[in-house]
């Protein structure tokens, strides 16, 4: 039998083996960051610049007579009245009123005329503010023939955006009749 002979190489290699179970595995690479969420445009709400694009106030538009001449009232079913246009016919005048108390004066918009008019209070309850027309007054055509819908503002409130409906014609037309 022979013996092996120790030789130093193989002593090297053993203890570079038994060294390498001795040491901790590589760390693993950190993670990858998560990846940002893709940022949603925003689309701020705000009211249309031009007041044509304006939805109109929510109602609609009621025709009535009655002793004194007729009326159109525009609003919501069981509740007052946001506009009202009436005919005077002892007057031969067409009042138009909107709920509020601010003295300052209507500023009427339609596609074809923009005109401020004096506003008086109604002495009604609720309150209201009414601007008084002549019959032949071409602001009441303007409004009547305005493409897709008018204004009546003041300062302060909300603009009332109204469509010109039949109801409104036929009030102007039963004054100048």
């Amino acid at each position: 039998m022979t013996r092996s002979a120790f030789r130093p190489t193989h002593a090297a290699i053993a203890a570079a083996i038994l060294l390498a179970g001795c040491v901790p595995p590589p760390a693993a690479p950190p993670p990858a960051p998560a990846p940002s969420p893709t940022p949603v445009p925003t689309v701020a709400a705000s009211a249309p610049v031009d007041w044509q694009d304006r939805a109109w106030t929510p109602g609609t538009w009621t025709y009535a007579q009655d002793a004194r001449g007729s009326r159109a009232l525009y609003g919501r079913p069981g509740e007052d009245a946001a506009v009202l246009v009436r005919c005077d016919r002892a007057a031969r005048a067409i009042f138009l009123s909107r709920a509020g108390r601010s003295p300052a004066p209507f500023t009427i918009r339609t596609t074809s005329v923009t005109r401020a008019v004096a506003a008086q209070p109604t002495g009604a309850q609720p309150s209201y503010m009414a601007a008084r027309f002549e019959v032949n007054d071409r602001l009441l055509d303007a409004m009547i023939f305005s493409r897709g819908r008018f204004t009546v503002e003041q300062p302060g409130t909300a603009p009332t955006v109204l469509p010109p409906w039949a109801e409104l014609a036929r009030v102007v037309e039963d004054c100048r009749g």
